[in-house]
């Protein structure tokens, strides 16, 4: 059975000049730009979109 995502912006987003993220799928994580919503997006598994957010989280303190 294929999931719809649900596609949600950061809460910190000021314009369209973001990304957003479809989480509700236990075996994927996609994202995609908000300029571009039909074009490519990409889907990781979600233990490296996990490692990619403490990254990131970690980098900007």
């Amino acid at each position: 059975m294929t999931i719809e995502p649900n596609w949600r912006t950061s809460t910190y987003t000021k314009s369209d000049s973001c990304v957003e993220v479809a989480d509700n799928d236990s075996q994927r994580v996609m994202v995609r730009d908000t300029k571009r919503r039909e074009g490519a997006h990409l889907s990781l598994n979600p233990a490296s979109w996990t490692r990619f957010i403490e990254a990131t989280k970690r980098a900007s303190q």
